[in-house]
This record gives structure tokens, sequence and C-alpha cells, in this order.
């Protein structure tokens, strides 16, 4: 990045990605800012976003080994989805919280990390209301008076819902009951048959027979579901949805039942997509290359590895980006300092003139080696720890106090209590380790 372009960057934006890096946690916003490697994939990537948009639908997979980038790479992902005014899902699949294969629990959690560029986690109701005002503007334009509005607006919701009517009826009779709740200025009832349309167990009984729906979603109405959210979402201005599930390696460690059902459903997703079932959908899954060749994950299910298969025989330069599935290049001692500079002018253009002065190009080097060399040399598993350091233990202190000079005040120390799970098994004794720069 250079000066130039880093000074462009507002105030607000600049703190909430060193924020995020001071904690250690990749930022919600701004990661085109730290985008390193990634330029190779902005073509195919926005492309086939475009042809979401016209209600194409994409499947996506994405490998890396742990610590590779691939949540960045979602988010990333997630922002330039957000740029074409599409609304983002994010879900972390894991054996108690997300099982893969109660898709009733993966819709569940896709309505709950509902994100669109103007609201936070979960936008399902401003998405719903909003669908319900362009019903109401699309009625009026045709002619209704106020007396026949509510009349017309029915008409318009079954016919906008008539191809989701017919596989999962309930999405608009609930659609339905929550306006009736609204126009009855019944919040109470109006917030339940929501949260019963976002796929929440344990609805009040009551809230459902007064919106005419019975029981709790289950495996196959969430498809329907989906659809329907798509229906919405589209209606609503968002043309598409990007649909994250991070962290599917997980199904290697449940238990074979669970782990043949969870690959089975995510067959069954591939085939939907590709079938046309979801216009203005991009589901991307994400996981390590073990989930994706070996045994216990995709290998296990021969129709599921052949709608996977991807040639990665060949060097990694010619990866196609059009591909199913997508190869992140790691990090490297060069992209890591090439990231590290790039942070450390993000930090100056709102910052004391010395700091850039005193954490020089040299000195962002001596830091990423040495914590890349902490970590046995694995580079890949080194920029969230090296950033961390990076922004916390040197600029903040250069920035706050004006004799500080990190060559002669800081030793770089690795704590077993700051340490991912991966990055304590890599450092040979994180409980007090030094290093020298």
């Amino acid at each position: 990045m250079s000066v130039t372009r880093s000074a462009q960057v507002s105030a607000a934006r600049r703190r909430s990605v060193i924020d995020a890096l001071r904690r250690g946690a990749v930022p919600e916003s701004g990661l085109d800012l730290l985008a390193t490697g990634l330029d190779r994939f902005e073509s195919a990537l926005d492309a086939e976003l475009d042809a979401v948009t016209t209600g194409g639908s994409v499947f996506k997979a994405v490998r890396g080994e742990y610590g590779s980038g691939k949540t960045f790479f979602s988010r990333w992902l997630g922002e330039r989805a957000k740029r074409r005014n599409f609304a983002v899902a994010e879900i972390q699949i894991s054996e108690n919280e997300t099982p893969l294969h109660k898709l009733e629990t993966v819709y569940r959690r896709l309505t709950e990390r509902l994100t669109t560029a103007s609201f936070p986690p979960s936008a399902l109701r401003p998405v719903v209301d909003a669908w319900f005002y362009a019903l109401e503007e699309d009625a009026l334009a045709a002619g209704a008076g106020d007396d026949e509005l509510s009349a017309e607006v029915d008409t318009l919701l079954a016919a906008r819902l008539a191809e989701v009517s017919r596989q999962a009826p309930s999405f608009a009779t609930a659609l339905r009951g929550y306006r009736a709740a609204l126009l009855d200025g019944d919040e109470a009832t109006a917030a339940a048959v929501l949260a019963w349309l976002g796929g929440q167990p344990h609805v009040a009984a009551a809230a459902r027979r007064s919106a005419g729906v019975r029981g709790d979603l289950d495996h196959f109405g969430a498809l329907g579901f989906l659809q329907g959210l798509l229906t919405v979402l589209r209606d609503s201005g968002h043309p598409g949805l990007l649909v994250v599930l991070d962290e599917v390696e997980t199904l290697q460690r449940v238990r074979s039942d669970a782990r043949d059902k969870a690959l089975n459903a995510l067959r069954q997703l591939i085939d939907e997509v590709h079938s046309g079932r979801f216009p203005g959908l991009y589901l991307v899954i994400t996981g390590t290359p073990a989930f994706y060749d070996g045994q216990q994950g995709v290998q296990r299910l021969a129709p599921l590895a052949q709608r996977l298969s991807t040639d990665f025989s060949t060097d990694p330069r010619f990866d196609n980006p059009r591909a199913v599935q997508l190869r992140l290049p790691g990090f490297t001692q060069e992209s890591l300092v090439s990231l590290g500079l790039t942070i450390r002018d993000l930090y100056a253009a709102g910052a004391a003139e010395r700091v850039k002065a005193i954490a020089d190009d040299a000195y962002v080097t001596e830091l990423a080696q040495a914590v890349g060399g902490a970590l046995g040399g694995k580079i890949g598993v080194a920029p969230r720890l090296f950033l961390k350091k990076l922004v916390g233990d040197v600029l903040d202190r250069i920035d706050q106090f004006e004799d500080f000079d990190p060559r002669r005040h800081y030793r770089l120390t690795l704590a077993g209590n700051e340490l991912t799970d991966l990055e304590r098994n890599l450092v040979v004794s994180a409980d007090d380790l030094d290093l020298d720069l």
C-alpha cells in the first residue's frame, strides 16, 4: 500500500482495522486494505458475483491449511459482495452448535448471522420490513387505494412466493402472520412469528397459532425457507446472498454416522445450487486439504468427491480461479513482510511521524522473521501473531512514547495464553519464550 493510499483511508476505517489486529482478530471490514496475494482471484470471483446478481447461483470450495487465511478470504469476499448490495452470512460449522447434517440449524444460524451493508446481524427483520414496504409501493404504483392496499399486498405476496410455496407453503403463511400482527400493533407476536420464520425453535404456541403455522422447521423445510429468503432479499433490493460455511473440516472429528449425514447434506446443497433452485445464492465452504483429500472427509463420499474434484498437480501459479475449488497460496516470508509494511504504513498515516522512521522496513522484516522462527518456520501460521505483536507491542509504543526504540527496549515474548492451539503446538516452550531482535 502506498503512502498516498494509506493517507486516503478514513480515520474510522483505519481505527477499525488496527483495533482488530491489536486483538489478534480478523477485521470485520476494510479487508481490501490488507489483501495480499488475493488479486489473482478478483476477476473470476467478481464475474461470479455479477452472475449471481442476474439470477445465477454459485458454489465454491476454498482450501487452505490452518492459518492460511481462509476466514480472511471469506470476509474479503463478503466485502466485495456487499459492494454489490448482497446480504452476507458467515456460519461456523461445529458438531455441537451447528452440525452440517441438520440444515434447519444451518438455516437458523444463517438468519442469526445475516448482515447487509446497512444492518449488522441479525438483519432479518430490516430485510423483511423492506420487502413489505416494496410490496406496498408496487401496489400503490399499480393504483391500489388505501382501503385496497392490504389485500393487494397479500396478492403480491402470494404471487412473488408462488414458487416457494410449492415447496414450503408455511414461509408465506408466516410472513402474512407477521404483517397481520404488526398491523394489529401486537409487537410481541410479530417478533415471535419472525423468530419462527428465522428457524428458531420453541416459539410460543399462541404466536404460531395466530400466524397459522405449526411445529418447528425441519431439515427439508429449511431448503424451502432458504429459497423464500432469497426471494425476499431480491425484492427488497439485495440481488444476492453470500453464505460462508466455515471450518467444515470439523466434520472429520464427529461420529461416523453424523459425518456421513453431513457429507451427504453437503452433496445435496451443491446439487441444489447447480440445479438452479437457489437463484441469487453464492455458497462457499472452507476447509483444510486433509478434509478435501483425506478418507475421513470428502473422499468418504464418492459422489461428493467427484463434484469437488479439482486438479492441483500443476504449479500453484496456474491454479484456475474459476474452478469449483480454490487453493489459497498461504504466506511466504516475503508476503508476510509485505503485509507488515502495509500495516505499518496504514498505522503511520494516522500517527506520529516517528512511527515509520523507527519501525523501518528493516525492523519490520526482522520482526516477521523472528515470529516465523518462533513458530518453527511455519510462516503460513504467523500472520495473526505477527500483526498482533507489530501493532500492540511495537507501533503503539512508538506512537505513545517518544524515547521508545524497539531495537533497544523490546524483546519478542510469546506467552502460552495468547496463542491459539495450533500456534502453541508449534512453539517449543510457549510459556516463556524470549527472542532477541
